[in-house]
């Protein structure tokens, strides 16, 4: 099953310090919801297992994360492969980083997820609402974690 999604969430502080805390695999992984564990390996690999309702369905997800992230497009690009109860996802997602004249900050973003075995069959709406939300509530606990930095 294919997912897309895309969305804005303006962060209550300047692009530099935005730029310092996507680069810090640490501060990234702080914004997971339910985050269970984190194995940072360096400054842009990590192993996060993360605690996932998908209807019915209730497991964790071990997924492997990394962060490119690139100061001369004004951008960062995030790589996802994980796997947990018996199902496996595939997710590459963006963030265009634009700094405003009220020295706020705007990320773009956009994801376009593959995800196979049960949590697909669960139901395309519910997958892809939970899905939403989770993506939602990361970039909402970073501009929040951000703003408060």
């Amino acid at each position: 099953m294919k997912l897309e999604y895309s969305g804005q969430e303006k962060v209550q502080t300047n692009p530099e310090k935005v730029w310092s805390f996507i680069q810090d695999p640490q501060k990234v992984a702080s914004c997971l919801p339910d985050l269970k564990s984190v194995d940072i390996k360096d400054d842009k690999n990590m192993v996060a297992t993360v605690g996932v309702a998908v209807g019915p369905v209730r497991g964790s997800f071990k997924l492997n994360i990394e962060l490119d992230p690139r100061p001369e497009e004004n951008k960062v690009m995030v790589r996802i492969r994980g796997s947990g109860l018996g199902s496996a996802v595939d997710l590459t997602a963006s963030a265009d980083i634009v700094g405003q004249e009220d020295q706020t900050t705007l990320l773009n973003w956009q994801g376009l997820a593959t995800v196979s075995g049960p949590a697909a069959t669960v139901g395309g709406r519910v997958l892809d609402a939970q899905a939403k939300r989770l993506i939602e509530a990361v970039f909402a606990n970073m501009g929040q974690k951000m703003s408060e930095a």
